[in-house]
């Protein structure tokens, strides 16, 4: 439960074996490369190898084709250093054309298809009339239109009654009114634009349509069949034109992803004349694994140092929690990964969210619908917020147990209590008027540790990077630590058991005495850096430390007093489901149940949303705050990069 250590590793060799030594690197998951500008801007005569990828137009080309067939290209590991880019655009492009060439066959084929058969609905519709198509087609004096119009240009047409046409509507479905209109040709053009502006879908009746209504449609019946049958080896033709070459293609789009990623990995290579030599981090333990993947390669050296043996590179973070912790780095990771050189909050993180969430929403069975849906969300979705939710359930369980909550019912453990634990009454009744002051002095109290335990986190890592200014001098540190163990102290030996303890030696030493520390931080950590103490005046310090200090005893008060938001969601958690079995009691039989699950699925959503929140405000502005910057480098693989 730590952030991983690292090793510094330079591969070097001969510039001969550059491609080799890239197809094994691209495929190494755990080395965390540094670009070699940082290294080559500041050394003379230190080269990079960054050239243009010559594959980039050629994998794009690749991706159109591969979308446009709606290939599903299985994946293939192909290791090559080189490729014949034109015999692979010449078989590209040969497949394409051929697939296009068929593939428009077919869509040519479905929209006759399409054509005939709203020809066919069409001429259904004329089927009562005993007279020749081709006679209705070749007359003289009338012009005669077929088609569909949409139900709603029907009633349009009443604004143009006065207009020179018939209309005639044989059926309507629920969208259109498949209909006729009749004509003559001296208004030909100005009836045809009226029923455009309507929407009108002219159907026209094939050419090889003939005679009756009834023979047209066996006609065109028999016409349609043909064509299915030919869309039938269209697409048959179609589907084994795509099926010989998913193998193929496969092995061309490895072969071009390993040469991409070859090409990509060319930044991270500095150019030592003859020689080359690719740095990064790798974590301790996957030292060894880097060297086994080149030690067959005589001429490739493997150089191992400290993380820190390179001022110019920043050591990154990668960090290494246990089954219980690790679903949490994602609260960190949302605040920013810790510095390499500081710990890792992850554990931190983990035992106070699960343990604040389980006091603000204590429910025995609650709790066991939240371990039920966070390991199906973690099990089938793969998210790690139903882990975290497995986690936070148990913990929201156990507390239901302290506070006897089932699903809202108080008293349904009650019969545990008295026969297993032999207590003469449940041990804590949430909505009792004599526990609300406990349980606030309580959550007062947890704020308080935890303040401390976040205090102590800083000086911890202060001391670790041997900041004594900061250690000592700062709210967070040494002296913010006295100022604030000594007034809550002295508060509660005050108020709480009667002792006097606020005398004027207790508030100059522990009180008083810190705050100057505190204030003059900045002028002390000059003098031990042996530098002028009030660079820019002593009254413009004054004034300005003045009201920095005020806030930061501000924020001691308001930091504390955060805290009751824990006490106030136990409260509301058991308020909630008091107005839930209040109204189960207004209904009865199956309403009574249909209430209770509503009620509960409510309150679960709503307020299991609203507290996760509120402890997250919790962790990161009351305790991140004040120990953790997250400026920290996120170790980052080739893999990852793409």
């Amino acid at each position: 439960m730590a952030i991983a250590k690292m090793k510094l590793v330079n591969i070097l060799s001969e510039r001969s074996r550059l491609h080799e030594v890239l197809l094994r690197f691209i495929d190494l998951d755990c080395f965390h490369p540094e670009p070699a500008s940082k290294i080559v801007e500041l050394v003379h005569g230190l080269t990079t190898i960054q050239e243009e990828d010559p594959y980039q137009e050629l994998i794009t080309r690749f991706k159109d084709i591969e979308m446009s067939m709606g290939l599903s290209l299985p994946e293939v590991k192909v290791k090559s250093d080189h490729c014949e880019m034109d015999e692979i655009r010449r078989y590209m492009e040969d497949i394409y054309a051929k697939y296009t060439e068929i593939y428009n066959v077919k869509q040519g084929l479905e929209q006759v298809i399409q054509e005939n058969k709203d020809a066919l609905e069409q001429v259904k519709n004329l089927e009562g009339i005993d007279i020749s198509l081709d006679d209705v087609f070749a007359a003289k004096y009338i012009c005669v239109r077929f088609g569909r119009l949409p139900l709603d240009s029907v009633d349009k047409l009443r604004y143009y009654r006065s207009r020179p046409f018939a209309f005639q509507s044989f059926h309507e479905d629920s969208a259109y009114s498949w209909c006729m209109y009749i004509t003559i040709p001296k208004y030909e053009r100005e009836v045809d634009n009226i029923f455009s502006s309507l929407y009108f879908e002219r159907i026209r009746i094939p050419e090889f349509v003939h005679d009756t209504p009834k023979k047209a449609k066996e006609n065109l019946k028999e016409e349609i069949d043909n064509d299915y049958e030919q869309l039938a080896q269209v697409s048959a033709e179609l589907d084994a034109l795509v099926a010989s070459c998913i193998e193929p293609m496969a092995q061309i789009k490895g072969q071009l992803q390993s040469l991409q990623s070859i090409s990509a990995s060319l930044k991270y290579v500095v150019g030592l004349g003859e020689r080359f030599s690719i740095t990064g981090f790798v974590a301790a333990d996957d030292e060894e694994h880097v060297k086994a993947v080149f030690q067959d390669l005589s001429e490739v050296e493997i150089e191992v140092r400290p993380a820190h043996s390179d001022r110019r590179l920043s050591p990154p973070t990668k960090l290494k929690n246990s089954w219980f912790t690790r679903p949490f780095a994602m609260f960190v990771e949302m605040y920013g990964l810790p510095n390499y050189e500081d710990i890792d909050p992850t554990p931190f993180v983990a035992f106070t969210y699960t343990l604040l969430f389980g006091i603000m929403f204590g429910d025995v069975g609650q709790g066991i619908v939240l371990i039920i849906v966070g390991y199906l969300a973690a099990k089938f979705k793969q998210m790690r917020l139903g882990e975290i939710g497995i986690r936070i359930g148990l913990s929201s369980t156990l507390f239901g147990f302290v506070y006897g909550s089932v699903f809202g019912n108080e008293h349904l453990l009650d019969p545990l209590y008295t026969s297993v634990f032999h207590f003469e009454e449940k041990p804590i009744e949430v909505m009792g008027s004599d526990f609300i002051m406990p349980l606030l002095i309580c959550a007062i109290a947890i704020g308080a540790v935890l303040i401390l335990c976040s205090m102590s986190i800083h000086m911890y890592i202060e001391w670790k990077h041997k900041n004594t200014s900061e250690l000592l001098f700062s709210q967070n540190g040494l002296a913010g630590m006295v100022f604030y163990v000594s007034l809550l102290g002295g508060a509660v030996m005050q108020f709480g058991f009667g002792i006097a303890v606020f005398s004027p030696l207790y508030l100059t030493l522990l009180c008083l005495f810190p705050l100057l520390l505190i204030f003059f931080k900045e002028p002390l950590e000059r003098k031990m850096e042996k530098q002028p103490m009030f660079p820019d005046g002593v009254g413009a310090f004054c004034t300005q430390s003045f009201f920095e200090l005020f806030e930061v005893c501000l924020s001691f008060i308001t930091n504390t007093i955060s805290y009751l938001r824990v006490g106030g969601f136990v409260l509301s958690h058991a308020g909630m489901m008091l107005v839930v079995t209040l109204l189960m009691d207004m209904v009865s039989g199956a309403g009574s149940i249909i209430v209770a699950i509503l009620g509960n699925i409510f309150v679960m959503c709503l307020e299991g949303m609203i507290v996760g929140i509120q402890v997250l405000r919790l962790e990161f502005y009351e305790m991140f705050s004040r120990y953790f910057k997250g400026d920290g480098i996120a170790f980052t693989t080739l893999k990852n990069m793409e």
